[in-house]
Formats: C-alpha cells, sequence, structure tokens
C-alpha cells in the first residue's frame, strides 16, 4: 500500500495513478478515497493523474484518535501534497472534503493549487447559531454522533437512503451503492467518525473562501437531504473571489456517484476551460 508517514506519526493511504495535470480528490464522511472510483476512473482515461486519499481516521489510514479537525485535516493533505510533489494541481471535494479543500487551499495551497471544485459541501458552515441563523439545529448532528457511537452498523446501512436520495419517488436504488458506502464507512475508526461530525458541521469556512483567489467550481444538487442546498453552495459562491455554482434539480448529496456522468462532464469543462 502506498502511505506517507505525516508529522504526529500518523499513515495516511493514497492512491496515485497516471500522468499529468493531478487532480486530487477528497471525500467525503465518513467514507474512503474508494468513493471517487467513478471520477478516478475517467479522469485517468482523460489523461489527467489522479489521486485520492483516505482521511486519518477513515479507510486504510492509521484509526488515531488524535487530530480530527479541519486544521489537521488540511496539514495532512499539504504533506502528501509536497511528499508527492504536486504542482498545478486541481483538488475536488465533496461534502467533509469540500471543507477539507478550501481550508488547505486557503493555508497551504499557495504556489501548489491551480483550481478547486467544492461538490454538495459544508462551506461556508452548517450548525444553525445567532450568526447563521438558516443553520441546521445542534441536535441533528447531536443524533448523527449518537447514532454513529451507539449503532454505527445498522446506522451506516440507512444512512444511505438519503445520502443518495433513495426515499425519493421513482428512485432506482442499487444495492452495490449501498453496500459500497457501508463498507468504506466501516473500514474507519468509530472515533475518527465520532470526531469528524464536530469537524464537518462546527467549522466556520467563511474566511477560508474570502482568502482563496484561484477559480473554484461549486457544484451542488438542489435535493441534497444531507448538506441542503440554501445553506451552503450560493453562500459559499458568494464568499469567492473567482467561484462559478452549478446547481441541479432533484440531485441527491451523493451525486458523483448517482450521477457521475453529468458531474463528470460539468467537472471536465471546468479543467479544461
Amino acid at each position: 500500500m502506498s502511505t506517507i508517514k505525516v508529522k504526529d506519526g500518523t499513515e495516511i493511504y493514497y492512491k496515485d495513478w497516471g500522468t499529468g495535470q493531478p487532480v486530487v480528490f477528497h471525500h467525503g464522511w465518513p467514507l474512503s478515497g474508494d468513493d471517487w472510483d467513478g471520477q478516478m476512473m475517467f479522469f485517468l482515461q482523460q489523461g489527467f493523474r489522479v489521486i485520492a486519499h483516505d482521511r486519518r481516521g477513515h479507510g486504510r489510514s492509521t484509526q488515531t484518535s488524535k487530530g480530527h479537525d479541519m486544521d489537521t485535516y488540511a496539514a495532512d493533505v499539504a504533506e502528501l501534497t509536497k511528499a508527492l510533489d504536486l504542482k498545478d494541481a486541481i483538488h475536488v471535494g465533496h461534502s467533509t472534503g469540500g471543507g477539507e479543500v478550501i481550508r488547505y487551499v486557503a493555508k497551504h495551497g499557495k504556489g501548489r493549487v491551480a483550481k478547486a471544485v467544492l461538490i454538495s459541501a459544508v462551506t461556508p458552515i452548517m450548525v444553525k447559531s445567532d450568526s447563521n441563523p438558516d443553520g441546521v439545529p445542534l441536535s441533528v448532528f447531536d443524533e448523527i454522533r449518537n447514532n454513529t457511537a451507539t449503532q454505527r452498523t445498522q446506522y451506516f446501512q440507512d444512512f444511505t437512503i438519503p445520502f443518495y436520495g433513495y426515499n425519493r419517488e421513482g428512485a432506482k436504488i442499487s444495492q452495490g451503492v449501498r453496500d459500497n458506502w457501508w463498507r468504506q464507512g466501516m473500514m474507519g475508526a468509530i472515533t475518527a467518525h465520532y470526531d469528524c461530525i464536530k469537524a464537518f458541521s462546527e467549522t466556520d469556512f467563511t474566511e477560508d473562501l474570502k482568502s482563496v483567489d484561484i477559480p473554484v467550481l461549486v457544484l451542488h444538487g438542489e435535493d441534497d437531504q444531507i448538506v441542503p442546498y440554501p445553506i451552503s453552495a450560493p453562500k459559499a459562491a458568494a464568499l469567492l473571489k473567482n467561484g462559478k455554482l452549478i446547481s441541479y434539480p432533484g440531485f441527491p448529496h451523493g451525486m458523483p456517484t448517482t450521477e457521475a456522468a453529468t458531474i463528470n462532464k460539468d467537472l471536465l469543462a471546468f479543467f479544461k476551460s
């Protein structure tokens, strides 16, 4: 397996295929780099170098009990990109991975990053507060925490239904997609998944978004039941200096999988623009 050891001794697993301009994929909670199979294959065939890592505590990376915050996640990515000597890279993040991307680009990406993409991302901030009154109530994330801590095996089965919009009329349910989500989730550490909920729900990415001046594409499904569209994508795009927003009526949170053909086409156009 390909791994790098970061400063605190945690080993970060990654896949690195092909040559050409590097595209780095950042996965969502509680998954792994395997969630990008549909994009890794497509962009490899388009002549890009494709890289996907497993976030610390997730997938095949060390099941450490420390460092489950966005600053550490971004620092891990910085060490990976330095070890692989990535330049002129495009960073693509889904959900939690979107937060990781914008934090990495803002704090570590200068001179290494050409473009970024935020897909179904948790930016600018998810949790409801006095300064974010239309956010998601903290009680919702407390419920996710409780279910992850006490009944993760069944909860991760159930979570796939809203994640992929399989509870919508006319949805074509893929058991293989559901099983693969569960497989990825159960590979990771329960402690990492528990702590990551705070990281993805309570981290404020406002200043990160404001500070980034490279081109950033924001993609979001309007029927996202996990990261609601109105509180995320339009706000994130408005904060960016050089942002472009594409929204998709009816698309779910897991649209890179269920709507891969559409998402890949729009990503390719952005990469080549």
